[in-house]
């Protein structure tokens, strides 16, 4: 097996050679491979430990916030953790592929909050790892490690990696159907777009937005005339997708009619909800997230290269322009639900760092040549987007919540101090459902939002609204309130509401977590973020 493998590569190397040479110029060419490859291998594990760490420093030190708090908690659910498990339902909104591996952990581990930010963290390095492996088969080497590179630090990767939230596997999984659209094309082989399909039916079961990127699929099938696809090949590859999405409305029908009917009043509530964000959000929000500069590469190759465009640009323009146009359109906007389009954005600057400039660049004596100029505008690029990344990840105390920042000040030892003294069974009422679901991860106990519209229509089903806040507090259905200063900055009018209810039934405050703010004057004091009241009729 040695002799004829060896064999083999004197072959390929006497073939790239020429036909002229000899052993030694073989062995030279052998070992001048092997130190490349080498090299990519050295190159690539720094890129990931890099990845890694920028994802790591300081995960755990805010607790969670309440997307974080609802998804870890469907994770425990599922892994029937005590306590936790009465108190967060399986069935929500989203369907349960990313909830499923964190139950994994918990099964083994325990319900830790770090434990579950662990394994988004691990989702992030894998996606990082595909993008290296398709930026080396469509555009080389180079742009296969600046790919991966430039995903690595990104900040809009990072800060999502970094938490309890569906979207970094949804991306990952799209991400992993991009690969296989590309091998589809490279090969033409009904394998690969079958293939595609079930990675699709992945990014469904991660989130249920991700479905979005099958119009990506037919817009590139329906501007690609050069492909030879048949009927027969499309069938097979939506049935491979329905197959795999299949568990999702499955379990939903089989759990019961209380899951399905919370299933069909969240599609309900998401067709008729009120616009969260202005038009122009996106706009203002994604793009130093995703980096200017990778912006800019991007475009520019678009540009110069125009003419050496082909099906490989055409592919990423369609990953892209797909789902901005969705949810530019649509009227509910988050943070990281643009996060898929960022594979396609950094393949199209990876491209452009190795191909321009086409000439060396010269100053005086320095002369660089063309892939070491755009090895060393990626650098700078990278070296831009970690100092982003490392900003934003660092923990602040602060009395209001940045998006992204992956955690609430004072949420978790809150939550810890209610569930070593408040006693069993007690319910509380807060100002929204945020601060709600981090009682009921860190509390064990059950919480309700006075701003959830007793309206269907108006509000997220999974909520339970407060009818009669009165009723409750007097007949002492209701024992303790919760007032936070994030949830106050949302909402004035709900949070003088709470206050007013604290007052009516002589709210005595049990316990209030504070940070550490700078005042106008330059004058650092302890400023209460979170105050709860014990209440009587």
């Amino acid at each position: 097996m040695a002799s004829a493998s060896k064999s083999f590569i004197d072959l390929v190397l006497q073939r790239s050679l020429g036909p002229a040479v000899t052993d030694q110029t073989v062995d030279q060419g052998r070992i001048t491979q092997r130190k490349i490859v080498l090299a990519h291998v050295v190159a690539l594990s720094i890129v990931l430990i890099v990845a890694l760490f920028i994802r790591l420093v300081n995960i755990n030190a805010l607790g969670y916030n309440s997307d974080e708090a609802v998804y870890a908690g469907q994770g425990a659910s599922i892994a029937q953790i005590p306590v936790l498990s009465e108190i967060f339902p399986v069935f929500r909104a989203h369907p349960l592929l990313f909830q499923f591996l964190v139950a994994v952990f918990f099964k083994i581990f325990g319900p830790y909050d770090w434990l579950g930010r662990l394994v988004s963290v691990a989702i992030g390095i894998l996606t990082v790892l595909i993008l290296y492996i398709m930026g080396c088969r469509l555009y080389g080497r180079r742009a296969g490690f600046i790919s991966a590179l430039l995903l690595a630090v990104m900040p809009y990767h990072v800060v999502v990696t970094r938490q309890v939230l569906l979207d970094g596997s949804m991306t990952l999984c799209a991400t992993l159907t991009l690969y296989l659209m590309v091998r589809y094309y490279e090969t033409q082989r009904s394998l690969w777009l079958v293939a595609a399909g079930a990675g699709m039916g992945l990014t469904f079961l991660a989130k249920e937005t991700g479905i979005l990127m099958v119009g990506s699929i037919y817009a590139f099938l329906a501007l690609s005339p050069e492909i030879r696809i048949r009927l027969r090949d499309i069938i097979f590859s939506v049935v491979a997708m329905v197959i795999v999405m299949s568990p999702f409305p499955l379990s939903i029908r089989f759990s019961g009619a209380t899951s399905t009917s919370t299933a069909g009043n969240y599609i309900i509530w998401q067709l008729f909800r009120r616009p969260n964000h202005t038009a122009d959000f996106y706009l203002t929000v994604v793009p130093p997230a995703i980096g200017l500069l990778v912006i800019a590469a991007a475009i520019v190759g678009l540009i110069l290269l125009r003419r050496s465009s082909g099906w490989r640009e055409r592919l990423m323009l369609t990953w892209i322009i797909v789902p901005i146009v969705f949810f530019q359109l649509w009227p509910t906007k988050g943070f990281q639900y643009l996060l898929p389009i960022a594979a396609p954005i950094i393949l199209l600057a990876a491209r452009a760092l190795t191909q321009l400039p086409r000439r060396s660049f010269r100053l005086g004596k320095l002369n660089l040549p063309q892939p070491m100029m755009g090895m060393a505008i990626a650098v700078v690029i990278a070296a831009s987007l970690f100092m982003t990344s490392w900003a934003q990840i660092q923990p602040t105390q602060s009395d209001t919540f940045l998006a992204g920042s992956g955690g609430i000040p004072g949420g978790r030892e809150m939550g810890t101090w209610i569930r070593d003294n408040v006693p069993a069974n007690s319910l509380f009422m807060t100002i929204g459902p945020s601060m709600a679901n981090i009682i009921k991860w860190y509390g064990y106990h059950d919480a309700l939002g006075i701003s959830v519209s007793p309206n269907p229509l108006h509000r997220n089903p999974s909520y339970d609204p407060v009818l009669n806040p009165d009723f409750q507090l007097r007949t002492g259905d209701l024992q303790y309130i919760v007032w936070d200063s994030f949830s106050a900055s949302r909402s004035t009018f709900f949070s003088e509401k709470l206050l007013w209810y604290v007052e009516r039934y002589h709210g005595r405050v049990v316990h209030t977590q504070t940070v550490q703010v700078t005042t106008a004057d330059g004058e650092i004091i302890e400023k209460p973020v979170i105050i709860v009241y014990e209440v009587h009729p």
